[in-house]
């Protein structure tokens, strides 16, 4: 049962234009949108602050600060949902997609500038804060509009992970999952 129950079809034509900008054509909305969109305010302000345009960093880059941003937070729900959708655009492989669960920065599957990034994502997730070795490592990779995207990608996809916690929203059909422990 929902926490709360979100919207279902038939939708109003100003929400119906909003799934339709964010999703691709003939896929329904995300139980996360729909449960959203049942306050104008919440919803509003989730669109405004979503960060769902291209921003300053490649796809892959961006992928893996919000795979490992997901990852960390245990919302299997987003990371899912992202890893389904873009991980083959963003050229993930297997090995790196399964990184962003349960690998370090110094796994060797990661380039140093996407090494950089899980360093962060993983200092942000464990002391909401870089220290100076770690700013140094992304600035040596990427110039400061970069780093205020990688921000605030981090910041925003681990509110992601509160409200889907929060809502214990149930995983999205045909979504990627976490992979089961071995053992």
């Amino acid at each position: 049962m929902p926490r709360i129950t979100p919207l279902t079809p038939p939708y109003t034509d100003e929400i119906k234009g909003h799934f339709d900008r964010i999703m691709p054509p003939g896929a329904p909305p995300l139980l996360l949108f729909r449960t959203l969109a049942t306050s104008e305010r919440a919803w509003r302000k989730f669109r405004n602050a979503s960060l769902l345009d291209r921003g300053p960093l490649s796809l892959r880059d961006r992928e893996i600060v919000i795979d490992r941003v997901c990852a960390r937070a245990g919302c299997e729900y987003e990371w899912g949902v992202h890893v389904t959708a873009f991980a083959a655009a963003a050229r993930l492989t297997p090995e790196q997609i399964e990184a962003t669960v349960g690998g370090s920065a110094h796994a060797a599957c990661w380039a140093p500038n996407e090494a950089a990034l899980i360093a962060a994502v993983d200092a942000l997730h464990e002391r909401a804060a870089l220290d100076d070795a770690e700013f140094q490592q992304l600035r040596a990779c990427y110039d400061e509009a970069q780093i205020l995207e990688i921000l605030l990608l981090a910041g925003f996809y681990r509110t992601v992970a509160y409200i889907v916690g929060g809502l214990d929203l149930a995983l999205e059909p045909g979504a990627a999952r976490f992979a089961a422990p071995a053992g």
